[in-house]
């Protein structure tokens, strides 16, 4: 694995296009259109209504193709594009690679961020010659605090990898892995915030069945996981050593996570990543 962090600079990405603008295609799209981040042409991308194109009017960066109205816009959109994120649903890839395979160009690179697909099940739809790169980002990506795996198929070399690995950066960390770890990453990082936020949700009803009203409770809880989060970004500590820092001997929050840990927690998210895992494997194979 290599994990890589936002460069300061770096030779500006290909002319790039985008097949679909849903929730993580406007997060990628907002990296790379953040200051400072230096991309060849317009963003082509399309959208399946005219109202969400029209959001795009007047930008110099980005042009935009709606579907409803353009029965060619994703062929139009790929039209020149080195770089192509195939950003519709998992279900709808394999009719968004056949609609555009031979509009794309020579070369290019087509990266899909949709779980459950294999990398070989778009090569095998696309010419020879076009590598094929899987992703998988999270939803901090919206806010510059993503973290991504990104996984090279058959057909991809370190050039298109280096390419795809600039790409995410603009949303945040990339870790580079084999396919075979793609679901691991979507396990832990894909589907992390949702843990999160589940833990969350149930510490800020626990404080309050304490006696605190809806709005302290959320404040605590949110602002305790900010807090902790950033302690643990800027010091670098491990998280087992930041936790032992808490718990004093024989106090409150030993007694606390003694309750926790007797619950089985390790074994807990062993189980849970396992099943997250499993899903993936059920969809690549079309279940």
């Amino acid at each position: 694995m290599n994990e890589t962090t936002r460069p300061a600079e770096s030779d500006p990405l290909p002319r790039t296009a985008m097949i679909g603008v849903g929730s993580m295609g406007g997060a990628i799209l907002a990296g790379l259109r953040a200051p400072g981040v230096r991309i060849d042409g317009p963003i082509a991308v399309t959208t399946r209504s005219l109202a969400s194109a029209e959001q795009f009017a007047g930008a110099e960066d980005v042009v935009a193709f709606a579907s409803e109205s353009d029965p060619e816009a994703n062929r139009r959109a790929v039209r020149g594009a080195r770089l192509v994120i195939l950003g519709v649903k998992p279900w709808m890839i394999a009719d968004a690679v056949r609609e555009i395979a031979d509009a794309l160009e020579p070369g290019a690179i087509v990266v899909s961020v949709a779980a459950g697909v294999p990398s070989a099940a778009i090569e095998a739809l696309v010419p020879a010659g076009i590598s094929v790169v899987r992703a998988m980002p999270n939803t901090p990506s919206h806010l510059g605090l993503g973290a991504t795996g990104v996984a090279p198929g058959a057909s991809a070399d370190a050039a298109a990898v280096d390419t795809v690995r600039r790409l995410f950066e603009t949303v945040g960390i990339v870790l580079v892995v084999h396919e075979d770890q793609i679901n691991d990453v979507a396990a832990v990082s894909g589907s992390g915030p949702a843990y999160l936020f589940l833990y969350a949700e149930e510490m800020t009803a626990a404080a309050a069945r304490l006696g605190f009203d809806e709005d302290q409770a959320r404040r605590l809880v949110l602002q305790t996981i900010v807090g902790a989060a950033e302690l643990m970004r800027s010091t670098g500590e491990d998280p087992a050593r930041l936790r032992r820092n808490v718990t004093s001997p024989k106090g409150t929050t030993e007694r606390a996570i003694a309750v926790l840990q007797d619950a089985g927690w390790g074994a807990l998210f062993d189980r849970a990543l396992a099943a997250n895992v499993q899903r993936s494997e059920e969809l690549e194979r079309g279940e």
